[in-house]
């Protein structure tokens, strides 16, 4: 699994004119899945998450986790995490799930997320044509593949 974690001042995600998700401070977490991605690769990366101190402490250090600070989240789906640009200028997402995996693993990503957080997680629609807005806070991105644990 990709993930694109974004530290986010507010973010939402709007389908057909209506929002769907709505947060303040948070994070907005875009996850692209793959074939080889198994339940292990949803424990580990709710884990890191979860515990990743990104957020400012009193003395405005990185050193506060989204829940130290009671803060919210917004999963979207994004399988082009997986493009492969190597060949021509269209991007191939050959490495992206077929949505008969790829659901099943975002809404358990979702759940895994929300049993460990103790906290609605809110997610945007799987498959949908979303709009995302966000107002992305630093601003503080981070890639992680949860292939590449070391």
């Amino acid at each position: 699994m990709k993930v694109v974690i974004q530290r986010v001042s507010e973010a939402s995600v709007t389908v057909d004119q209506k929002k769907v998700a709505d947060i303040q401070k948070g994070l907005l977490i875009l996850v692209g899945i793959e074939e080889a991605d198994t339940q292990d690769d949803i424990e580990w990366l709710t884990g890191k998450i979860l515990k990743m101190r990104i957020f400012a402490d009193e003395n405005e250090v990185m050193n506060c986790s989204v829940q130290d600070i009671d803060g919210d989240i917004i999963v979207v789906s994004q399988f082009t995490l997986h493009a492969s640009t190597k060949k021509g200028n269209r991007p191939s997402y050959i490495k992206a799930a077929k949505p008969e995996f790829a659901i099943p693993m975002y809404e358990t990503f979702v759940t895994s997320l929300e049993k460990e957080f103790n906290k609605k997680v809110q997610a945007g629609i799987f498959g949908a044509d979303m709009k995302v807005s966000l107002l992305n806070d630093g601003p503080v991105t981070i890639l992680m593949d949860s292939k590449n644990r070391e």
